[in-house]
């Protein structure tokens, strides 16, 4: 009988994680789609403003010192969600890790400043040395900022989390706008993106402040023995990221045709904002699962979460087919160039969101050596396979390339988590999702709009995804019941009380 309350209580718990997950998740992921509206909004003021060449330096210059603060801090993420969800002292942990990533920060925007004008000439761009300099005062406060985010979801506070994600796009978005509308061109847009990073770091220390320059009890060692693994998957895969756009201009690509691929991976966000609201919450409570030593309910729940990248791919085949309305509306024909590109990278994006997803259980099943030998191959990989089919098919050729890559690496990783725990993502979902897929894109193409329109067209077939997938039988009674529970709590959190 004791035996049985027992796994009574132990099952009751792990229902609750996984509904605090599913809640925590939502709120995340609406905190971080602000990034699409005010994205979108931002893109298309500036590419009207700056034009083709002058958009292209900025997302270059863009690229390079956001590649350089998500590889810090992608590097700590995992280890400190885990080591602060463990600890009762979980200030000292939280001091050592800002301390780091202060650290850390500054030394990569000192090197910044000092390689500028080589990274510069070697880009084709030497006036974007000045541009750069004054963008790496960002990587310190980002890293300093994505801290506090760690340390958030480590405490389980994933509302305060969200909150102040929200102020950063919405501030990114106004101060951009402002700063350049004011005529100040690209140092405005720079200047407006250092400065939202400044609110959100604010935001973040209104909800935790842990000492920064106090002497800290946890040893910085043990933070790095855990994390250089997951350290060298992060360097990976923030190398592979923009590899594609870097050698396309490498290899003879003008600042234009820059222009035109960066707002194409631009677009391809959605599966990058559900991967950056799941996949810390999912390693979160996969650790609290196991402790408890319920290997079985761990199992289940890291199968419905591959299964629920799967559910993205009709999504992605919606923007795909219509990825030259999309263009047109949100930045003119002038961008009508990147339309082929994003209907390519989005399938590219869906990808990358399983390898996260995959090497966050992996990494939950102590396992984080696999996830750099399994990464680890993509970037030598892109780079032999764009140096030879850049030069001859271009832009095409180079989102060809980084969408097959990545595509073989996801099937790799869920081949690993196969090994280690004999599951693999339905079958039967991957079908579904392939059917609604194929119909969704066909009416998404034969359907075409003109100007505003297309939200009309977008919002009636997105909404046709989930029904369909309901009338296929792809959701049961009991997940929808747990949707349904999670944005009741989500909107009830929402409310003035």
């Amino acid at each position: 009988m004791g035996a049985d309350s027992s796994k009574i209580a132990d099952s009751a718990k792990t229902v609750a994680s996984g509904s605090r997950m599913a809640t925590g998740t939502i709120q995340v992921f609406l905190a971080e789609s602000l990034l699409l509206p005010t994205g979108l909004v931002t893109a298309a003021f500036l590419t009207r403003q700056l034009g083709p060449e002058g958009y292209g330096v900025l997302m270059l210059a863009t690229t390079i010192i956001s590649w350089i603060g998500w590889s810090i801090t992608s590097a700590f993420t995992r280890t400190t969600i885990k080591f602060i969800g463990e600890a009762e002292d979980w200030q000292a942990i939280a001091s050592t890790v800002l301390q780091l990533h202060l650290l850390l920060g500054m030394a990569a925007a000192a090197v910044v400043g000092v390689f500028a004008q080589v990274i510069a000439n070697a880009l084709g761009e030497p006036g974007m040395a000045a541009y750069l300099r004054l963008f790496a005062l960002e990587v310190p406060i980002f890293c300093l900022t994505y801290a506090h985010r760690s340390v958030l979801v480590g405490l389980g506070k994933f509302s305060q989390r969200a909150i102040a994600t929200a102020v950063r796009w919405v501030a990114r978005m106004v101060l951009i706008v402002a700063f350049v509308g004011a005529g100040l061109s690209l140092w405005g847009a720079i200047l407006g993106s250092v400065a939202s990073a400044i609110v959100e770091l604010g935001v973040c220390r209104m909800y935790v402040h842990p000492p920064l320059m106090h002497s800290s009890r946890f040893p910085m060692r043990k933070l790095w023995g855990y994390a250089v693994p997951l350290f060298l998957l992060a360097l990976s895969l923030r190398l592979y990221d923009k590899l594609d756009l870097f050698m396309l201009k490498l290899l003879g690509g003008t600042a234009a045709e820059a222009g035109f691929y960066a707002t194409a991976q631009n677009l391809s966000l959605m599966p990058s904002l559900f991967t950056l609201a799941f996949v810390p919450l999912l390693l979160s409570t996969l650790t609290r699962i196991l402790s408890t030593g319920d290997q079985s309910k761990a199992q289940h729940l890291s199968r419905d979460a591959m299964r629920l990248v799967l559910l993205l791919l009709p999504f992605a085949a919606l923007g795909s087919g219509s990825a030259a309305e999309i263009m047109a509306l949100l930045f003119s024909s002038t961008f009508l160039p990147a339309a082929p590109l994003f209907a390519l990278l989005i399938f590219s994006a869906v990808a990358m969101a399983m390898i996260a997803v995959t090497t966050a259980i992996l990494t939950a099943a102590s396992k984080p050596t696999w996830t750099i030998a399994l990464a680890g191959p993509m970037v030598p990989g892109a780079i032999a396979a764009n140096g030879w089919i850049i030069p001859r098919f271009g832009s095409i050729g180079a989102a060809t390339v980084t969408t097959t890559v990545a595509t073989l690496a996801a099937i790799a990783t869920i081949g690993a988590v196969h090994r280690i725990w004999k599951i693999v993502p339905p079958m039967a979902s991957l079908i579904r999702s392939l059917v609604m897929s194929g119909l969704v894109y066909g009416l998404a193409s034969l359907w075409t709009t003109i100007g505003w329109w297309l939200v009309v067209k977008l919002v009636l077939l997105s909404s046709l995804i989930p029904v369909g997938l309901v009338l296929l039988g792809e959701l049961s009674d009991r997940e929808l019941g747990l949707l349904r529970s999670a944005v009741d709590s989500v909107f009830k959190k929402c409310r003035p009380h």
